[in-house]
């Protein structure tokens, strides 16, 4: 009596995108998680441009919440 084995063989290709598809996907996460505190900083920096803009030239506005106004500042 022969048997017949109804097992599938591994499919190493499947096994191999499915691991490279989740590294992707954690490498990604892990890119957006650490470009949070930019996107804290460029909202700050946006509102503080809006703020200052009203007062002087928007060049002036940008020098003076990047830390440089006094740098710039004509005597």
């Amino acid at each position: 009596m022969t048997e017949e084995k109804n097992e599938s063989p591994i499919n190493w290709i499947k096994i191999l995108f499915g691991t490279t598809l989740a590294l992707c996907a954690l490498s990604l996460a892990l890119i957006a998680i650490n470009l949070r505190p930019l996107a804290i900083w460029a909202n700050y920096q946006s509102a503080c441009i809006e703020k200052e803009s009203s007062k002087a030239p928007i060049e002036w506005a940008v020098r003076k919440c990047n830390g440089r106004s006094k740098v710039y500042q004509v005597k």
